[in-house]
């Protein structure tokens, strides 16, 4: 299954918006490794910092970005807004744990 992540990257001169793909397991939502994994792959070295809202922030101290945030999140199936159905599948589907990403 393939599932578009739409997220905002907030630079010191303005906002762009962009997406990225992940591949997750057929009837499943991206996990936290999952957005990371895309995340550095599109250059963007990330750490997981607002789970409820999906807020990364870069954990090299010269990136020319503050944060990075998903908007939402669409399979073809369903789309989920971050007002809602995100917030709530993500915050029951994401581990808890506190391990170091």
């Amino acid at each position: 299954m393939e599932c578009i992540v739409h997220f905002e990257v907030m630079h010191h001169d303005g906002v762009k918006e962009l997406r990225g793909l992940i591949y997750p397991k057929e009837g499943n939502i991206p996990t936290e490794s999952d957005f990371l994994q895309m995340f550095e792959e599109m250059g963007y070295k990330l750490r997981l910092e607002d789970r409820e809202n999906l807020v990364f922030k870069p954990v090299e101290a010269g990136a020319d970005y503050d944060r990075v945030r998903v908007r939402r999140l669409d399979t073809g199936e369903k789309s989920y807004k971050e007002d809602g159905d995100l917030k709530s599948l993500l915050t029951n589907l994401i581990p808890r744990s506190s391990r170091p990403l």
